[in-house]
């Protein structure tokens, strides 16, 4: 069951994803094949859409349906950051949406980031030993011995 806040969140996000488009309500709910009042209360979130109509709405905005459901599922766990902007009396539900995207996509590039940083970490960590010689041909700089 979708809970009222992410059905706000929801909502304010294919709104926001639907204007980003420049398309209206009634473009959208025609590529959809649902009807105007239908697609409008679902962007308020008074209802949540069925998942052939999440994904049809998904489609219109270019979005992937894996990624329109990953943010809204309910087994999706969270962080003490989105259910705080979830609760932000003071944010509109688009705000809220808004802050969270962001929250979200900086989440998935640091995650990125640490993929490639480990990657390059090792690769650093090769390069240093492989160069480094060997204890015995280090030569002594005090001495001039080898």
């Amino acid at each position: 069951m979708v809970s009222r806040e992410q059905r706000n969140l929801m909502g304010a996000y294919i709104r926001q994803q639907r204007k980003l488009a420049d398309l209206s309500m009634r473009q959208v709910s025609a590529m959809v094949g649902i009807s105007n009042p239908y697609l409008s209360q679902i962007e308020r979130g008074l209802r949540s859409p069925s998942e052939a109509v999440a994904a049809g709405i998904a489609s219109a905005l270019g979005i992937s349906v894996e990624e329109f459901h990953a943010r809204y599922d309910s087994g999706d766990e969270r962080s003490d950051l989105l259910e705080a902007i979830e609760n932000a009396a003071e944010l509109t539900p688009a705000q809220q949406a808004s802050l969270a995207e962001i929250y979200r996509s900086f989440v998935r590039a640091n995650d990125g980031n640490r993929t490639t940083d480990a990657a390059a970490q090792d690769d650093n960590q090769d390069r240093t030993t492989r160069d480094r010689p060997a204890e015995d041909d280090e030569q002594d700089t005090d001495t001039g011995i080898s």
